[in-house]
């Protein structure tokens, strides 16, 4: 077994895997951003190291400072996570080149279900049939107008490279295309590294059905039952459940036997999920995740089998110890990501902030697994989910009341979260009857009556600001240069600038004007990445005036008036805070 384990990420899967490890007597290292120096995953690790920068890509997908981290470490082994570069054959296999092991599935499987076309391709040859599709990458617009004629709308256009409904946008006739690919292309390379898209046709109705599995090196491989992750918004999951419900015993058999035949096909070793799209009876095999799923938590209660610890098991070159005939389903677990997101009147808007407070519920069958802190920060520049709360019952009725139980339990101040909408979803009969499909939280749930949540009023004082200072320091005679992150109050005393007195946050998040003014500003902060007008241009009330990035979605702003663009207050790539005013429409 191995003795020291960097995690390549942040946040709650981070502080999973640095749990996991601890119980096994394994050593941990953790990297953080600039943003990140005082996370929870940097307070529990046995080491840390600073990768610097802000945003992802200046430092948890900056491949060059992850493997100086790795080698100054001195860590064997790897555990990426999921999301950056956790399906990445080439880190994966710069990884391997040091000597160091890869906590997941080899390079070479990583490049045939990384790459979502020749994953389609891979299925296709063990016999398991996918969603009809264009198994190329898109090079021009004309290639989603063809297609949309050919199979009809909607169509999907889908991250090549990624996953968890990131870079994922559906496209409803041909005059969509053109933003759409752009988009779809600039949040697959913000999110994954890369932006190459594929088609598929679009099913209107399906559920999203998932199978766990687990390879060693050794040829054995094993299915620990499904998921169902169907309550979605946006192609992003809110809710995941498992066994999933409602479907035939026999039916559940077959996608797990074709799962396994899958990852056999390509020599896959570690754990992994085969997803599948389940409409009218049918399954169509949708893709491969060659990682651990945000929901493992839901398998896990279900089977009794700890995951983590299993992958680092297999990546030592254990054999799994238990057979398909010893895998048993007992019970029903569900599972509420709980984002950081306001969802008055189902908008899901991105709620960055600190988080004031932070009370997770307790109970029999209930399990918090959180990335964050009372006092900790949310930041624009990641993802939103701030942690999973994960409940088991004797049956799916018991579950779900646990889970409405410990929701209402559950406080976060600081911050608005999804709450609110995962009641709506767990209260309705729709949810009850297993009715839902993948467009139903979009489509039919009503979340007209959810007001806007804020962060929830007056707040705390904000953390005080810090200064990067560098000082030499000697020891035992070795003269050293540290860099020390001192609090702005203390600067006045070494003669540099006088404390600056702390700010009082507001619940509304800035001084955003009012509907139907022309003073459009935007509801959270983020960065612009792209302007849709210019000064003289005719607007209507609803066109996008502009692109807003915030943690890794991209949001349209809209204009609430007609009129004529008269100022445009930003440029791409610029950085607002909430309520800042970004085009000014003049109505006379």
């Amino acid at each position: 077994m191995f003795s020291k384990v960097l995690i390549a990420n942040r946040g709650e899967i981070a502080v999973r895997v640095i749990r996991a490890c601890r119980e096994m007597g394994i050593s941990t290292v953790a990297v953080y951003s600039e943003l990140d120096r005082d996370a929870l995953h940097v307070r529990l690790a046995d080491e840390a190291y600073a990768l610097g920068g802000q945003t992802a890509a200046e430092s948890y997908i900056d491949s060059d400072k992850i493997l100086d981290v790795i080698e100054r470490s001195g860590a064997e082994a790897v555990h990426p996570g999921y999301g950056f570069f956790s399906e990445n054959a080439d880190f994966a296999r710069a990884i391997t080149d040091l000597g160091v092991k890869f906590i997941g599935p080899a390079p070479s499987a990583i490049e045939v279900m990384g790459d979502k076309i020749s994953a389609r391709e891979a299925a296709e040859k063990v016999g398991v049939a996918g969603v009809p599709g264009d198994s190329t990458f898109i090079s021009d617009v004309a290639q989603v107008t063809d297609f949309g004629e050919q199979y009809g709308y909607p169509v999907a256009i889908k991250a090549a490279y990624g996953g968890g409904g990131r870079g994922m946008k559906v496209v409803a006739s041909a005059d969509e295309a053109a933003a759409a690919l752009e988009s779809a292309q600039r949040e697959a390379l913000a999110y994954f590294g890369r932006d190459e898209c594929y088609l598929e046709r679009y099913l209107t109705k399906p559920r999203h059905v998932e199978v766990q599995l687990v390879c060693d090196q050794h040829g054995n491989a094993v299915y620990l039952g499904t998921r169902d992750c169907s309550a979605q918004r946006r192609h992003q999951k809110l809710i995941e459940e498992a066994p999933a419900p409602g479907i035939p015993a026999e039916t559940l058999t077959a996608m797990g036997e074709a799962a396994v035949a899958v990852a056999l096909g390509c020599d896959y070793e570690n754990a992994g999920t085969v997803e599948f799209l389940y409409e009218d009876g049918e399954f169509f095999y949708l893709e491969m995740n060659t990682r651990l799923q945000v929901e493992h938590p839901v398998t896990e209660l279900v089977t009794g089998v700890d995951l983590v610890e299993l992958q680092l098991r297999v990546a030592a070159g254990e054999p799994l110890p238990f057979s398909q005939d010893d895998v048993e389903i007992d019970g029903h677990a569900i599972e509420c990501r709980i984002n950081a997101e306001d969802t008055a009147a189902g908008a899901f808007l991105p709620s960055p902030g600190r988080i004031t407070k932070l009370h997770a519920p307790s109970g029999f069958g209930t399990r918090w697994d959180g990335g964050y802190e009372t006092g900790d920060e949310v930041s624009q520049y990641y993802d939103n989910l701030t942690g999973k709360l994960c409940v088991w019952g004797r049956d799916r009725d018991v579950a779900i009341a646990r889970m409405v139980r410990a929701l209402e339990e559950m406080e976060i101040e600081g911050i608005a979260t999804v709450i609110p909408a995962d009641l709506a979803i767990l209260g309705h009969p729709d949810f009850a009857a297993v009715e839902h499909s993948t467009k139903w939280v979009e489509e039919v749930l009503d979340l007209s009556g959810i007001p806007a949540q804020g962060p929830g009023g007056e707040t705390a004082d904000e953390a005080e600001p810090v200064v990067r200072r560098s000082m030499d320091v000697e020891v035992n005679g070795r003269r050293f240069e540290v860099a020390m992150f001192v609090p702005e109050s203390q600067l006045g005393a070494a003669g540099g600038a006088p404390p600056r007195p702390k700010r009082k946050r507001s619940g509304g998040g800035g001084s955003v004007a009012a509907a139907g003014t022309g003073q459009v500003a935007v509801p959270m902060q983020g960065t612009i990445v792209k302007i849709e007008v210019e000064p003289g241009q005719s607007v209507a009330a609803g066109d996008t005036l502009v692109v807003l990035e915030a943690m890794k979605m991209e949001n349209n702003v809209a204009a609430d008036v007609d009129g004529t663009v008269s100022e445009v207050k930003v440029e791409a790539g610029q950085s607002v805070t909430a309520g800042e005013v970004v085009v000014v429409i003049d109505t006379a």
